[in-house]
């Protein structure tokens, strides 16, 4: 593939330390090793995520248990991890329960570029 074709990937300073925080050395291995993968063909790789994570991605790893949440800005070719961890449902240390944490106090990166707002009046309709 193309060198120039490749996207960049870039973990928050919040995935980082849900990386580090897993303890075991070889997970943490893995799951940053998978993240390598990221660089080609992001939008094919993963599941795109619903509700309170819409606009991200999630990707298996490690026998299926662990997760990478990830966006993609397509225009910087940019794939940001949001967050990794265990998939553990109902349980609060769920890595998308996390990751939904994270949306929500604003220290993920949006998965959508925001558009401009042009100071502009928003005509209104007519009855």
């Amino acid at each position: 593939m193309n060198p120039s074709r490749r996207h960049k990937v870039l973990w928050t300073e919040t995935a980082l330390g849900l990386l580090k925080g897993l303890g075991d050395r070889r997970i943490q291995q893995q799951l940053f090793d998978t993240s390598k993968r990221l660089e080609t063909d992001p939008e094919k790789q993963g599941k795109p995520l619903r509700e309170g994570l819409l606009g991200f991605r999630s990707l298996r790893v490690v026998g299926q248990r662990y997760r990478i949440i990830y966006s993609i800005e397509t225009a910087s070719r940019a794939v940001h991890i949001v967050a990794a961890g265990i998939r553990r449902e109902g349980a609060r240390d769920d890595v998308y329960v996390l990751a939904q944490r994270l949306v929500r106090l604003g220290l993920a990166p949006s998965p959508r570029p925001r558009k401009f707002d042009s100071g502009k009046a928003v005509p209104k309709k007519k009855k």
